[in-house]
C-alpha cells in the first residue's frame, strides 16, 4: 500500500512538472541542498567546518552551519570559555573573516552552530533563500562555501556560484583550494555538491 501511494505521488509530481513545461511555466527552485561526505579525523586540531552563503557583494547572507567549538569554544573545568577561532586561529579562517565573527553575539553563534559530528557519513544542509533573520532574499547570483579545518593550519575551501533563477535540478560547480597540503587528512571532506531543488 505504501509503495502504491509513493508511486502515485511521484507520478503526480512528474505530471505536474510536464504540464507546467507545456504551459511555459517551468517550476522554480525553492531551496539549495548542499551535501558532502564527512570522515571524522582522530586527531586534535581537526573536524571543524562551516557552510555558508554570500551575495554578489561578498556579504554573508546566511550561515547554514558552523561547528560549535569554532563558534563558542569549550569549557574545561573552571577555565574561561574562549571561542574556538580565538583559541585556534586556523579554525575555518575564511568563514571567521567573512562573517565578522567578533561582531556576533553568543546568541547569534548559538543559532548557527551545532556539535561537531562524531559519526562519519553524508552531511546535508539546505538554504531556503532566506537571510539570517528569516527574510526572503532577492533573486540573483549567490555563492556557497564549504570550509574545513583538516589539521592545524591546513584547511580546504570549496566555492560554488549559482543563481536563484537557475532551473530546478541545476548542480553547482565547485572549485577547491588548500591552505597547506595535508594529504593525511584530505579525506575529511569529499564529494561536495549542491543542487537547486
Amino acid at each position: 500500500m505504501k509503495k502504491a501511494i509513493i508511486l502515485i505521488f511521484a507520478a503526480a509530481v512528474v505530471c505536474f512538472i510536464v504540464a507546467q513545461s507545456f504551459l511555459g511555466k517551468t517550476p522554480k527552485p525553492t531551496y539549495l541542498e548542499v551535501a558532502f561526505n564527512y570522515q571524522r579525523q582522530e586527531t586534535h586540531g581537526s573536524n571543524q567546518f562551516a557552510v555558508w552563503i554570500e551575495n554578489e557583494a561578498g556579504e554573508v547572507v546566511k550561515t547554514l552551519f558552523v561547528t560549535h567549538f569554532t563558534a563558542k569554544g569549550r569549557v574545561h573545568g573552571d577555565e574561561e570559555l574562549v571561542r574556538g577561532y580565538i583559541k585556534r586561529p586556523y579554525c575555518v579562517p575564511t568563514w571567521v573573516k567573512d562573517v565578522k565573527a567578533e561582531e556576533l553575539s553568543d546568541e547569534q553563534m548559538d543559532a548557527i552552530s551545532g556539535a561537531t559530528p562524531q559519526e562519519s557519513g553524508l552531511k546535508t544542509f539546505t538554504w531556503d533563500f532566506t537571510d539570517q533573520e528569516g527574510n526572503k532574499v532577492k533573486a540573483g547570483t549567490y555563492k556557497v562555501f564549504v570550509e574545513a579545518t583538516l589539521f592545524d593550519p591546513s584547511s580546504v575551501l570549496y566555492t560554488g556560484s549559482f543563481s536563484t533563477k537557475d532551473e530546478l535540478g541545476t548542480a553547482v560547480e565547485f572549485t577547491s583550494s588548500y591552505t597547506v597540503p595535508e594529504d593525511d587528512h584530505k579525506g575529511m571532506i569529499s564529494g561536495v555538491q549542491a543542487i537547486l531543488q
